[in-house]
């Protein structure tokens, strides 16, 4: 059976992903806001499972946000707010990555944080099969914080113009990304990849500006360690 340029993207990634050592990986995908990494993500978990017979634990960095206290100290506008206070990286890496670390528990938490309450969360741990592929997606994934517990990045590549019509249609924001409505949330990204370079870093590079026809622009392996 012929596979759409689609799944074939997503195999060729899952097929990287499989040959990695165990335990683990800890695979990041990344990209900005409307860049199709939760499909993405979703739909290599299901290879991974299929495919593969892996057992995967999929997990979203947005389930870790910090409460909006934090969230919009610096002011609802500011795109350093956005960069710098929207999540709590203390809880997720101690909640999430660590567990998967070589020689973690495999004991994690799926979330910190309730959208619809405001409310910091700890919910029961739950314990991962000790193959278990962990599946991270969202943004900012490549911070100093975060990038050395990665052993895979993925990194979604789409232009802010095609990510706003996504968000457009998703979220009913504004579909240019010059809107000053979209400041907050554009320029914090642009902050992001000033200071990080996330394209650069990522192992795996994907053009996605078109769900139906992704390009692996880049595929490297990860340095040992």
């Amino acid at each position: 059976m012929t596979l759409s340029p689609a799944s074939y993207v997503v195999n060729q990634v899952a097929d990287r992903i499989a040959a990695m050592p165990l335990p683990g990986p800890r695979v990041a995908i990344d990209g900005p806001d409307g860049a199709g990494k939760t499909h993405f993500a979703d739909q290599l978990a299901v290879v991974l499972r299929s495919r593969h017979r892996r057992a995967t634990v999929r997990i979203s960095v947005d389930d870790f946000h910090n409460s909006r206290a934090v969230r919009y100290r610096q002011g609802r506008d500011s795109p350093l707010g956005f960069w710098a206070d929207s999540y709590n990286y203390d809880r997720f890496r101690r909640d999430v990555l660590e567990p998967f670390s070589s020689g973690g528990s495999r004991r994690f938490r799926r979330a910190g944080y309730s959208h619809e309450t405001d409310e910091i969360l700890y919910p029961d741990p739950e314990i991962a099969e000790p193959t278990a592929v962990l599946l991270v997606d969202g943004i900012f994934l490549q911070r100093v914080e975060l990038r050395a517990q990665w052993d895979l990045t993925v990194f979604l590549d789409v232009t802010f113009t095609e990510t706003a019509k996504r968000m457009a249609l998703r979220d009913g924001t504004p579909s240019d990304p010059e809107d000053p409505r979209m400041r907050r949330y554009i320029e914090g990204q642009r902050e992001y990849f000033r200071q990080c370079d996330p394209q650069r870093r990522a192992h795996i590079l994907i053009d996605n500006n078109n769900f139906d026809h992704p390009a692996i622009l880049r595929d490297r392996t990860p340095e040992p360690g």
